[in-house]
């Protein structure tokens, strides 16, 4: 199963100039634990705000350019080409940028996507595609308030592909 896992502001806002926007300790746990011990694949741009490989994943690092070179990580020239190097792998992580999280999306190679709403607008200068309703059902929800270590209210969402 391929799976999109990213945390959207209300405008679909991801980031801004190649970073978070908000911190959500709540959310990070909650990635380290749906991706632990699973393949992540990610754009360039995303591993290098990250600036290294995750701990207990292997990190996928999707680039055009055929001689970069991450000690400790894979990499891969197309999207497609990472699917296929964690093909081993029961449940495979698209964990961003906004141009792979398209890219998956429009060409169908996704089955579930694992949403973080962060319930506020956001200045971006990235954006989630917009989720098409026709095309995803939502499976399961889960609200929080904001509180001392998330400043923000928030949602975790899990939408399947409609059959």
């Amino acid at each position: 199963m391929i799976t999109i896992i990213a945390a959207i502001g209300k405008n679909n806002a991801l980031g801004k100039n190649n970073d978070l926007i908000w911190h959500l300790p709540a959310d990070l746990k909650r990635f380290k634990k749906v991706t632990s011990g699973h393949h992540i694949l990610m754009g360039r741009n995303t591993f290098e705000s990250i600036g290294k490989p995750l701990p207990n994943r292997t990190t996928i690092i999707i680039t055009r350019n055929n001689n970069y070179f991450v000690d400790g990580c894979l990499i891969a020239n197309s999207l497609n080409d990472a699917i296929d190097l964690a093909r081993e792998d029961e449940e495979v992580f698209i964990i961003g940028g906004a141009q792979i999280y398209k890219q998956a999306i429009k060409n169908s190679l996704v089955e579930k996507l694992d949403i973080t709403y962060v319930h506020e607008e956001f200045e971006a200068d990235v954006y989630f595609p917009e989720i098409d309703l026709t095309v995803w059902e939502e499976v399961a929800r889960e609200n929080f308030k904001a509180d001392e270590k998330n400043k923000h209210d928030y949602s975790f969402v899990s939408y399947k592909r409609k059959k």
